[in-house]
């Protein structure tokens, strides 16, 4: 039996490669890892000696030979297949173990060309196929954390097609995935990131429960291992609908660096927010904006939960807890509660993956676009257009209330008062139902707003919401601006003596 290895990654190779001999294979090497393997005592045959050619063009051909795929392609069930191998002297090769040229981390340490195009890996991604191909026949080992699989089922026997065929799909994601990098990486450098073809790679996190609904498989796929390296199951199983919730709520408790934020989501909307003298001030204010709505909802927590602030959650019945650390007494407060689902990133605040790009589902296709980010500038450089201008706490609360607002579905608009949402209307066909809507349920739930700031995602489109946001008792409002009608939203705050300011950015979320 004959093996042949040749990895840029080599964790665990030498031992891997100690393995197969141990088990009677003969290996095959090339280049660095072949001089590993001999430094470490390893017996093995330097491809030249196989393929009867020196390596060529600084490396760019050393495998793509026949001696090296008709040894990997021919098939052993076929007469003709094997009565020409032999005519030619080729001998069989059963396991083919290769990573590929460290693309990903070339490009994220340099910018010459030059550079990047020497690290395309050739004759990697066609050993990997080839052996794929050929999987009734040959073993492709494409990830290092399978070396130990695969010594265990050559030791026991049960190197089955059925085992041969998991590493076979396994290595077609692989090159796929390589492929699609480089694609993606040329496209991004030359024609701004929207080639003729997109592709979106993900790596399987976990399976979730089922889907939006239990008639629907699911699943959570990564990038870069975000939540492998980000995400830890403390209590209970993570749905397809908490993920996505919890998207929503880390997203805004996030987006305010080292401050006690808590932000409470109910259907991926935000029901509650508040900064807050400490997190459990922080909890107990946002909690105040909606209780209602906050029953069986999510909470995410910039920091620490601690027994005072779970305690103080378990008051009420939420589903999900998502925080940046968790006590272990806190954890023990929630014993009793059987539905309860904790989550921790296991870090001192809570982190974004601050992806480059975003993209939705539509039926027959996905759109695709530069993700959308609140910049701290937009805010401080934000033009005043009134007479007024707002106090150091209204703009304050103004940053908080616009930030909300970018990763609120539109329409939408937020009032916040003291570092503390206290009304929003979300997800509604017009801006002044939204207005309105917010104000009957923080009258509802007895909030005073007056002194409040607001903040828009758009533009108001006619003075009517300023007027209503003017009765209510409004301070100060930010918002993009851009209307045709913006001198009448201007010349309303003046009359009602409220502090505007324009951004000049919308941040629409559908």
């Amino acid at each position: 039996m004959r093996a042949l290895i040749s990895v840029s990654d080599k964790t665990g190779i030498v031992e891997f490669a100690k393995n197969l001999a141990a088990l009677d294979f003969e290996i095959i090497s090339t280049g660095g890892t072949y001089k590993l393997l001999k430094e470490e005592g390893v017996k093995a045959l330097e491809i030249s000696e196989v393929t009867k050619f020196p390596e060529m063009f600084d490396g760019r051909v050393k495998t793509l030979n026949p001696m090296i795929h008709g040894g990997i392609l021919h098939r052993r069930d076929l007469p003709l297949h094997v009565k020409v191998a032999k005519e030619h002297g080729i001998e069989g090769i059963d396991l083919v173990c290769v990573n590929l040229y460290p693309f990903k981390e070339t490009i994220a340490k340099t910018d010459d060309f030059d550079e990047i195009i020497e690290n395309i890996d050739i004759g990697g991604p066609a050993m990997v196929r080839s052996a794929a191909k050929n999987f009734n026949d040959v073993m492709i080992v494409t990830d290092v954390l399978d070396y130990d699989r695969v010594i265990e089922a050559l030791k026991a026997g049960a190197n089955s097609l059925e085992f041969r065929r998991d590493l076979m799909i396994k290595a077609f994601e692989h090159t796929g995935a390589y492929d699609s990098m480089i694609a993606n990486y040329m496209n991004k450098r030359f024609n701004n990131g929207f080639g003729e073809k997109q592709f979106i790679v993900g790596t399987k996190a976990f399976d979730t429960r089922y889907g939006e609904n239990p008639h629907q498989k699911g699943s959570l796929y990564e990038f870069d291992y975000f939540f492998t390296n980000n995400f830890k199951t403390l209590k209970g199983e993570a749905s397809f609908n908490n993920m996505t919730d919890i998207n929503g709520a880390v997203k805004i408790a996030a987006s305010f660096g080292d401050a006690p934020a808590v932000c409470i989501i109910k259907h991926a909307n935000p029901c509650g927010f508040a900064i807050g003298g400490d997190l459990l001030d922080s909890y107990i204010k946002a909690l105040k904006c909606d209780p209602v709505s906050a029953y069986g909802g999510v909470v995410a927590i910039n920091g620490t939960l601690n027994k005072a602030l779970a305690e103080k959650i378990n008051e009420i019945f939420v589903e999900v807890i998502i925080a940046a650390n968790v006590d272990e007494d806190a954890l023990h407060v929630f014993d009793a509660k059987k539905r309860i689902k904790i989550f921790t990133q296991e870090s001192k605040y809570l982190v974004l993956s601050e992806d480059a790009y975003d993209f939705k589902h539509v039926d027959g296709g996905f759109v695709f676009q530069e993700s959308d980010a609140v910049k701290d500038e937009e805010i401080r450089d934000a033009k005043c257009l009134s007479t007024r201008q707002a106090s150091k706490q209204e703009l304050s609360d103004l940053e908080i209330a616009y930030k909300v607002a970018a990763l609120t579905k539109s329409n939408c608009v937020v009032y916040v008062k003291d570092a503390a949402m206290v009304a929003i209307g979300m997800g509604m066909t017009s801006r002044v139902d939204a207005a309105k809507a917010a104000l009957r349920k923080a009258e509802e739930m007895g909030i005073d707003v007056s002194g409040a700031a607001l903040a828009s995602e758009a533009f108001f489109p006619f003075r009517d919401s300023i007027d209503a946001a003017a009765s209510a008792g409004v301070k100060a409002i930010i918002e993009p601006g851009g209307s045709i009608r913006d001198d009448e939203v201007i010349a309303a705050a003046n009359e009602h003596g409220i502090a505007l300011y324009f951004t000049g950015v919308r941040h629409f979320l559908h």
